[in-house]
């Protein structure tokens, strides 16, 4: 499709998608933080907490970039 093998096509959804979807968690605990009124802390942790395991998608695609696999 449009010149595009489906290994690109998977890694520009994997790529993008995923960094979309990323996005929307964090307005989304902003959004518990804000209505919970959680205070700089608990807004602190709560991004800490329910945003780490989104560092380790960045971090992979940062080792990705450097290693060039």
């Amino acid at each position: 499709m449009f010149g595009l093998t489906e290994e690109q096509i998977a890694d520009f959804g994997l790529t993008f998608g995923i960094g979309a979807f990323i996005l929307f968690m964090l307005f989304i605990i902003g959004e518990i933080a804000w209505k919970s009124k959680a205070g700089k802390l608990g807004t602190f942790v709560l991004f800490f907490v329910l945003a780490f395991g989104m560092l380790g998608f960045i971090a992979k695609a940062i080792i990705q970039k450097m290693w060039g696999i």
